[in-house]
């Protein structure tokens, strides 16, 4: 939160928009935490779930808090007030790595990027401009969040809060393309399962299948060749693969989640919200959360994996049980990391 004497040194056009922009964030969030039936942090205003089992309030009337569904016109195209192009034909596939994932070849992943390594940092930080993105130090991405963008319908700024969340960064703030989660399969900008990633290349549409189909790594069924399995997870180092997979897979979840009821294009915030949401839990956890009702041992599980077996025991024992202890975590994980507005210019 910007300080009383900050406020004090802008012009008085300055301070509305400040105040302003911050005044909508805080609304955004509740109207998020309201959304999945969390009472707000300081424990005030206890209230049921409105999605959980005998709330009073119909869905209609909670959507009505998050806003109306986005309208289609009657050509077909959406209205979810992003600067997108949505329903735009897919950029061809781009150069993906093959072969085994040794550690020289790891090194030329990181080394480019985007496909955007050799790009001097000026032009990153243009294109990054001219896509209405704020990255600093990860500017040299924003090519392959604008294509993001544009192949899926996702806010860059969305797909940029998701990375963001997931990637492990240098000191100064930089994704790292090799990053990996010491407690799963975890790998890379997006930070993919090994099963997820798998899934999702043999998931007719997607961007990975489109390169597994290029490269043969398919078999006739449409399943991944186990021979070629490896190659297919070592992608996951590759940055223009992993956002645009992110990409891929917030519009899936996204679509799924509004054809449930849920209104999650409200605004920016929700949206990216949601997104993370799905992408950080699966489809499947996700609608359980939203439900309030992740059982306790899985609960307990997605929490080791993510704060680790002791710190999950502790979080558990001080909540009480483990489905309330990984909500908490969860959403104040969300409410630090997902801020999209961080990332518009």
């Amino acid at each position: 939160m910007i300080h009383r004497t900050d406020l004090a040194a802008l012009t008085p056009a300055q301070r509305a928009n400040v105040i302003y922009a911050q005044a909508q964030s805080e609304l955004s969030n509740r109207l998020w935490r309201a959304a999945i039936g969390d009472s707000d942090r300081d424990g005030a205003n206890k209230s049921r779930s409105p999605l959980g089992p005998g709330s009073d309030m119909q869905m209609d009337s909670l959507l009505e808090l998050l806003g109306t569904k986005a309208p289609r016109s009657t050509k077909g195209r959406c209205a979810c007030q992003c600067s997108c192009s949505c329903h735009d034909d897919p950029d061809d596939i781009a150069a993906a790595p093959t072969g085994p994932m040794t550690p020289e070849r790891a090194r030329t992943i990181a080394e480019r990027p985007a496909a955007m390594a050799s790009a001097p940092a000026t032009g990153a930080t243009g294109a990054a401009a001219s896509a209405g993105l704020a990255l600093g130090a990860n500017s040299r991405y924003a090519d392959a969040l604008a294509a993001a963008e544009a192949r899926s319908g996702v806010p860059a700024s969305a797909l940029a809060a998701i990375v963001n969340a997931e990637a492990g960064k240098g000191q100064d703030g930089s994704w790292n393309p090799l990053s990996r989660n010491p407690r799963s399969s975890a790998a890379g900008l997006g930070q993919f399962l090994s099963g997820t990633w798998q899934t999702l290349a043999e998931q007719g549409g997607t961007w990975l299948n489109e390169v597994a189909k290029a490269r043969g790594w398919l078999k006739e069924n449409g399943k991944i060749d186990p021979s070629r399995r490896s190659e297919l997870l070592a992608l996951r180092y590759d940055p223009q693969a992993s956002i645009l997979t992110v990409a891929d897979m917030a519009r899936n979840n996204l679509q799924k989640l509004e054809s449930s009821g849920l209104n999650v294009r409200a605004d920016s915030e929700t949206l990216a919200k949601a997104a993370y949401l799905g992408h950080h839990l699966g489809l499947g956890d996700a609608r359980k959360f939203l439900a309030g009702g992740i059982e306790a041992g899985r609960a307990r599980h997605l929490l080791a994996a993510q704060v680790g077996g002791s710190a999950a025991e502790q979080r558990i024992a001080s909540a009480g049980d483990a489905t309330r202890a990984h909500r908490q975590w969860l959403l104040e994980y969300i409410d630090r990391h997902i801020q999209p507005e961080k990332f518009s210019s």
